[in-house]
C-alpha cells in the first residue's frame, strides 16, 4: 500500500508540472475530470457499485463541468 502512495504522489506531482502551460479552460477540464474520477470511485466503492464505473461517470462529469467554469474564467 505504501508503494501505491508514492506511485500516485509521483503521477499528480508530473501532472501537476505538465499543467504549466495550458489554458485556465485546459486546466478546468483536467481538474475537474480527475476530482470528479476520484469523488465518482470513492461513491461507488461507499455504495457497494463499481469503482471503475463511477470513476468513469464522475470523469465525464467532472472534465465537463471543469471545461465550462474554465471557460468562464478566460471570459468568452
Amino acid at each position: 500500500m505504501k508503494k501505491t502512495g508514492w506511485t500516485l504522489a509521483l503521477a499528480m506531482a508530473l501532472a501537476a508540472t505538465g499543467c504549466t502551460n495550458m489554458s485556465a479552460r485546459e486546466q478546468g477540464t483536467i481538474s475537474g475530470a480527475a476530482i470528479g474520477a476520484a469523488a465518482g470511485a470513492g461513491i461507488a466503492a461507499i455504495s457497494g457499485g463499481s469503482g471503475w464505473t463511477g470513476a468513469a461517470i464522475g470523469g465525464v462529469i467532472g472534465g465537463t463541468v471543469g471545461n465550462i467554469k474554465g471557460k468562464q474564467q478566460q471570459g468568452y
